[in-house]
């Protein structure tokens, strides 16, 4: 099936979150060291990239790097920060031909200092794109966020800038990394694993989830068309009964 001619233009979800998962299982299938997999996952962020432009998706945020990944062995760590580097080094120019602008969101500090070099860079040159807002999510955990969200919030009360009955859903969404993206309509993870991995636990309260076995180097912009028509087909009711929404 052509997923992409069965898909509801009208209807399309504007953000799309995706939790790339499974390159280190591609190239141990392959008897390769994983940092193969990492490289060739790439391949799968660009034709994803140029599937969601294709068809007039708004948002798509990347789980590239997790907080927990940091405890991953030092070799495969500093291989994925050399991919990171060279592969936004490269790109930029293909973000701005395309009308794409980089966004990122984490603990960038923790970063090695030519990343955020390389990071700052693209997001500069690519600000007053458009067409997608490509997020990368990188020395990220939701967890994190959040606590840095509640400790903003609790200095300002602190200090007198807030009041307790100032504080509601939608304040704290503004003091999150996420503040300038809408809420995720679909989550996909790939590799057959079904969990969240602490990724983007605030925004996520109400989005459609999306598990495929594919891992992430073997996915394409044919299987992100198959995931979004799957979530065309669910009934989204936000707590409301199915006769309420007709």
């Amino acid at each position: 099936m052509d997923y992409k001619d069965q898909i509801n233009l009208s209807k399309l979800p504007k953000h799309i979150a995706i939790v790339m998962d499974g390159n280190g299982r591609w190239a141990k299938e392959k008897g390769k060291l994983r940092v193969f997999g990492h490289k060739n996952g790439i391949l799968s962020v660009k034709d994803v990239i140029e599937g969601a432009t294709e068809i007039g998706i708004e948002y798509v945020t990347l789980y590239a790097f997790s907080t927990e990944n940091w405890n991953r062995p030092k070799l495969e760590v500093a291989a994925i920060m050399e991919i990171l580097i060279s592969t936004i080094h490269k790109e930029t120019q293909t973000l701005i031909d395309n009308n794409v602008r980089l966004n990122v969101i984490g603990n960038i500090n923790a970063l090695p200092a030519n990343c955020k070099r390389e990071l700052n860079e693209a997001i500069d040159k690519t600000a007053h794109n458009y067409r997608l807002t490509l997020t990368l999510a990188l020395s990220y955990s939701a967890r994190w966020d959040i606590t840095q969200a509640a400790k903003t919030i609790a200095q300002k009360v602190q200090a007198g800038e807030l009041q307790l009955d100032e504080i509601d859903e939608n304040l704290f969404s503004k003091h999150l990394n996420t503040h300038n993206l809408p809420n995720p309509e679909l989550l996909i993870r790939t590799s057959g694993e079904h969990r969240v991995s602490n990724y983007l636990l605030w925004e996520i309260a109400y989005t459609e989830l999306y598990f495929t076995n594919k891992l992430w180097p073997d996915f394409r912009r044919h299987d992100l068309f198959e995931a979004i028509y799957n979530f065309q087909k669910r009934e989204r009711r936000f707590g409301l009964t199915s006769e309420q929404l007709t």
